[in-house]
């Protein structure tokens, strides 16, 4: 049997068709514009996402025999706002994850309402990002949408309505919208309440691997595809990551550099560190996982690369780097404001260090090394909970660096694992169709039979120990300037 992930992308969705064994067939992508109406905005048109959606399924499944297609699943990015009215037809255009005009709204969750409750009702305290904000600011600055508003949507559960016409999402993908109770997986009255909206206006919830419906006939015509393909809830794109990369079950870890990045560790049990500095989510497998999340992770490089130094041979730029643990250059990599552990919108990115003897290629290391740097705040947080990480795996865009993996291990003092696929979320949304239709009897047992680790970058204790000086060091940095970045916003 044949299985489709969908990967619904901040720049493009990527679809991916993998058969039972879990095999790659094919992979097709389609991008789609990404609007920024104020400095700070970030928003996107749901009809862009499922006209590309559909056109890159057409293409996707050409070639293939489609009697063999038996379901589809998702990894979607995050906490984006979409809206529709009673009619189905989407209000506004969708308010993502990374856009920032939400300060009024989170500091009223986190200081009014108050940290301490929302953890209680969520296990989560507010996150500019996060899904609860962007209603509150829909409600402040929009009243006249808010009002026509008949169903609450993330963007990747857009997609599987606008397949199957059920109006659902997964406990993962929910569990950043600050309006899920993580730890009974089911939505928080008193959330509801606080952001003015009521249950029914909210997806049914399903877990990541459950079926939700079929496609609509339709769909399943235009497409050539059989009527009982079945549509699969799916997952976030990071515990769909996870789930492509094997990282589940207890104590597992997965690195994510995309446009965001992520450090990710799976658990059997429910857990939240005391300050909240790490998401405490429910995972894609039926269990939880802790998450931290920096929002500019390879987005970072690929600004330093395109837009400052005007190239887009980024193997030749790493290639001059040599002085691994030695640089003096460091960066902050908060380009997009950042999230965890600091939960800060008015951090930006920053250099530190340079001299006159200061090259291109420090510049560069800086970068790479501020990602690694900030992951490992995150990383942290993770072992002050007594949370004991070996080895983790590695995927996204970054993960294609062979340096980059090198200083990633030696930063963290851990083994990285490289996996056969680097496919993350869209193989992981394949994975969750496939058990979705009975191929597998579980998340765990589909992952143990199908993802393969294929190499190790193992900690050199020479230059793990050179970074952990750099790491005390950079870590002092941000405290530094907090109070400056509040002033220049």
């Amino acid at each position: 049997m044949l299985y489709i992930g969908v990967d619904l992308g901040t720049s493009a969705v990527k679809l991916l068709l993998m058969d039972e064994k879990g095999e790659i067939k094919k992979i097709v992508s389609k991008e789609y514009p990404l609007f920024f109406p104020h400095p700070g905005w970030s928003e996107q048109k749901p009809e862009d996402w499922f006209e590309q959606t559909m056109a890159g399924l057409k293409e996707l499944v050409a070639e293939c025999d489609k009697s063999q297609v038996a379901g589809i699943s998702f990894g979607g990015q995050m906490h984006g706002l979409v809206i529709l009215d009673k009619e189905d037809q989407v209000i506004r255009p969708a308010i993502l994850w990374n856009d920032g005009r939400t300060g009024e709204e989170t500091d009223y969750l986190n200081q009014v309402i108050g940290k301490d409750k929302l953890s209680e009702y969520t296990a989560n305290i507010a996150f500019a990002g996060f899904t609860a904000p962007k209603l509150l600011w829909v409600k402040n600055k929009e009243p006249e949408n808010f009002a026509k508003i008949e169903k609450i949507m993330l963007p990747k559960d857009y997609l599987a309505y606008k397949l199957s016409g059920v109006h659902c999402t997964d406990v993962s993908d929910a569990s950043g919208m600050l309006l899920l109770d993580v730890k009974n997986r089911c939505w928080s009255d008193e959330m509801c309440e606080i952001c003015g909206i009521r249950k029914e206006q909210l997806a049914q919830i399903f877990e990541s691997y459950e079926v939700v419906g079929t496609l609509l006939p339709e769909i399943a015509q235009e497409l050539g595809l059989p009527g009982n393909v079945k549509v699969i809830a799916g997952a976030g794109d990071n515990a769909a990551a996870a789930v492509g990369t094997g990282t589940v079950g207890d104590g597992m870890c997965n690195i994510s550099l995309g446009t965001s990045g992520t450090i990710f560790i799976s658990s059997r049990s429910f857990c939240v560190d005391s300050n909240n500095a790490l998401h405490a989510f429910a995972h894609a497998d039926g269990k939880y996982h802790l998450m931290g999340c920096m929002l500019s992770a390879a987005s970072c490089n690929k600004w330093w690369m395109d837009d400052i130094i005007g190239t887009g041979d980024y193997a030749a730029e790493q290639a001059a780097i040599t002085k691994l643990g030695e640089n003096h250059v460091f960066f902050l990599p908060y380009l997009m404001g950042e999230r965890s552990p600091h939960n800060n919108p008015n951090a930006r990115g920053t250099f530190i260090g340079m001299t006159m003897d200061t090259t291109r290629a420090d510049m560069t290391q800086a970068v790479l090394e501020g990602v690694a740097f900030a992951l490992r705040d995150s990383f942290e947080v993770a072992r002050s909970l007594g949370i004991h990480i070996e080895r983790t795996k590695i995927c996204g865009g970054g993960a294609k660096s062979p340096l980059w993996k090198k200083i990633m291990a030696n930063v963290l003092g851990i083994k990285v694992d490289m996996i056969e696929s680097e496919e993350g979320p869209g193989y992981g949304g394949a994975i969750l169709a496939a058990v979705g239709c009975g191929e597998f009897a579980s998340v765990e047992e589909a992952a143990d039979k199908l993802v393969k680790v294929v190499g190790t970058v193992e900690p050199d204790p020479e230059l793990t120990a050179k970074y952990e000086e750099r790491y005390q060091q950079f870590r002092q940095i941000y405290p530094a300037c907090k109070e400056l970045f509040d002033k220049i916003i």
